[in-house]
């Protein structure tokens, strides 16, 4: 088992396979270092992948202090693990939780960054929802804390953006929620209250956004709704981004289509290593129809 150490000294675990160029893959709320296994079997032909359980999430520690939970200590936890695999610079990919942590990562290490992928990154972002959203986080920091996760994942994996995953894939979904039932009960609840429930909205970090050069790839499922506004504003913010809408598909996008969303990604990448993802060209205009001069 390999870990590497943060800067508090929380242990983190994380897993790898695979030669090549390195991506880094980091997981959602719901999910776990193991949510990545179809992406690690289909990267690892061509690339080293490294794998990682965020803190809270065991094998990793699980601090009882909330206060060593925050966005910018998941952000640095990336670093952390790229430090203890030898690995200077990644393509880090993404979901949800794991999405903000890579939008943060290009921004607070930029240097670190080949580029990002950041899927169904969004929620709590749009600012007619920020206190509604906090107050949820709050909420369901407490249902894992009374009911455990063994419960209280039967209610969490019924989310509306991932009942399209029910529908079209019962039993990937049936494997999701039994990895959800696996949380530790302390590290979901502090990392809602100290990650999730105080991270800034994407909209607060438009001047990093427009100044980020890193080339950026957003995904979302067109039945992520929350995500959907959050992602068109990403395309439009970062200046060599590119946005995938994934047609009848929810939140956790990368287990729901792994085919497809792979399919995306190693474009994605391929692109970037062939030095042909660049900034929007100046000449086109979103305020343009057509020209007429």
């Amino acid at each position: 088992m390999s870990f590497a150490t943060a800067g508090d000294g929380v242990r983190l675990y994380f897993e790898e396979a695979g030669s090549g160029t390195p991506i880094v893959f980091v997981h959602e709320f719901g999910g776990n270092y193991r949510s990545w296994e179809a992406q690690l079997r289909f990267f690892s032909r061509r690339h080293r992948v490294i794998t990682c359980a965020a803190r809270g999430y065991p094998p990793s520690d699980v601090p009882a202090d909330v206060a060593r939970y925050s966005q910018r200590i998941a952000c640095d936890d990336i670093a952390a693990v790229m430090d203890a695999a030898g690995v200077d610079r990644a393509h880090v990919v993404g979901l949800s939780m794991g999405g903000f942590a890579t939008l943060h990562f290009g921004l607070n290490h930029a240097s670190r960054a080949r580029s990002l992928v950041a899927a169904g990154a969004g929620y709590g972002a749009e600012k007619q929802h920020e206190a509604y959203f906090r107050q949820v986080s709050l909420d369901v920091a407490q249902q894992f804390e009374t009911l455990g996760a063994e419960t209280f994942a039967e209610t969490y994996a019924l989310a509306a953006a991932r009942v399209e995953f029910q529908n079209k894939d019962p039993r990937g979904w049936a494997e999701f929620k039994a990895e959800l039932k696996k949380h530790s009960p302390l590290g979901a609840a502090n990392t809602m209250r100290g990650v999730q429930a105080l991270r800034p909205s994407l909209y607060d970090l438009e001047a990093g956004f427009r100044a980020m050069q890193v080339p950026t790839l957003v995904i979302v499922g067109d039945e992520d709704d929350h995500c959907l506004q959050p992602g068109l504003y990403l395309k439009r913010t970062i200046p060599a981004c590119g946005l995938v809408v994934m047609a009848k598909t929810g939140h956790a996008c990368n287990i729901e289509e792994p085919d497809l969303f792979n399919q995306h990604v190693a474009d994605f990448i391929m692109r970037v290593e062939a030095g042909r993802w660049a900034p929007r060209d100046a000449r086109a205009q979103p305020g343009e129809i057509m020209k007429t001069k």
